[in-house]
């Protein structure tokens, strides 16, 4: 079995499929994905999650923040493939956290932390803040909000990549001054195109090249409200 050309390990495959189990029998009782069929799930879940090992090298990354994670994506599939990764998933729903420790213990994964809150109160927390080489994010948000709630806990030098679609190049556009308020440095889009699909991918990389002023985030629900313009 390979996913995005890559050869799987015996044991990846297992996680993998076992991934996929444990997503549909927990779907209908609390609703993680509108994608089920088998083959979907394989390219616009678990291909799609790890397509950024095509924008970055991810052998030199040794931490990753997932924010807004929902069912695990791309956090999971991308610890699955590089299991060096130290993980940390972020959801504000406390029903998929449960999920996903679920997962992480089915799937013997290691150095894997499930956070249950709001990434503006994370965001804020020394422990938490600027700590990681990478944050990801699939959350559906416009780009300067993410970029609020994201940003902040990239270390000076790490990146923050965003999973957007076709529109990937208005949105940044309208979220260069946050970015760049943010401590976000420079900026490229990366188009990827998930192998026997025509599903195109757009991953945003922002470098952060300053610390973020402590004022960011601000308080929970205001990126969503009042992105920063």
């Amino acid at each position: 079995m390979n996913l995005f050309g890559i050869e799987l390990t015996e044991l990846q495959e297992k996680q993998f499929k076992k991934y996929y189990e444990l997503l549909i029998y927990w779907n209908d009782r609390i609703n993680l994905t509108a994608i089920t069929e088998y083959d979907e799930v394989l390219k616009k879940h678990f291909e799609d999650s790890i397509s950024i090992y095509k924008a970055i090298n991810m052998e030199e990354i040794n931490s990753i923040i997932d924010i807004g994670t929902g069912a695990g994506f791309p956090g999971i599939p991308i610890k699955i493939l590089f299991p060096h990764i130290k993980l940390t998933l972020l959801d504000s729903l406390n029903k998929r956290i449960k999920f996903l420790n679920l997962l992480i213990e089915e799937l013997g994964l290691k150095d894997v932390e499930t956070l249950h809150g709001r990434a503006e109160d994370f965001g804020k927390k020394s422990e938490y803040r600027e700590q990681y080489d990478l944050c990801v994010s699939r959350a559906v948000a416009n780009l300067s909000t993410l970029s609020e709630l994201c940003i902040p806990f990239v270390k000076v030098g790490g990146k923050f990549i965003s999973y957007k679609s076709e529109k990937a190049t208005e949105e940044l556009l309208n979220a260069n001054n946050a970015i760049k308020v943010l401590g976000g440095g420079d900026i490229k889009i990366v188009d990827i195109f998930i192998p026997d699909t025509n599903y195109e991918r757009k991953l945003i990389l922002i470098g952060k090249s300053v610390s973020t002023n402590r004022k960011y985030p601000r308080k929970a629900g205001t990126p969503g409200k009042e992105p920063i313009i």
